[in-house]
């Protein structure tokens, strides 16, 4: 399974629409979609980049053999993470979880959404 991490406010528009594909910014500025390999490795990111990110933030769950769209394994060194080089199907989001954060920010586990 893949995970992409994605503010609330982001993934709102798109949940509206169980008929569109997901195509977060991300796709349009860089040509593919940022994903991280494990759990662990997504709440790295969110800890990275959405710390100070107001509101609930997701890990979109995808099983990428139901991805048309190819899946690279790109980076540097050891840090290799999947990208997704177009929109990512409905039906391949299997799972959305929440990222839960301490009163700081950081992302501590993720949990199923009530």
């Amino acid at each position: 399974m893949l995970f992409h991490v994605v503010p609330l406010a982001d993934w709102a528009p798109w949940s509206a629409d169980p008929g569109a594909p997901y195509a977060p910014p991300s796709l349009a500025a860089e040509g593919f979609v940022h994903c991280s390999a494990d759990e662990a490795a997504a709440l790295a990111v969110a800890d990275a980049h959405y710390r100070d990110v107001p509101g609930p933030l997701l890990a979109l769950v995808v099983d990428p053999s139901r991805l048309s769209a190819e899946v690279r394994l790109e980076g540097a060194g050891d840090r290799l993470f999947p990208h997704v080089y177009g929109p990512v199907e409905r039906a391949a989001v299997v799972a959305v979880l929440e990222v839960v954060r301490d009163a700081d920010g950081r992302a501590g586990e993720l949990a199923p959404r009530p």
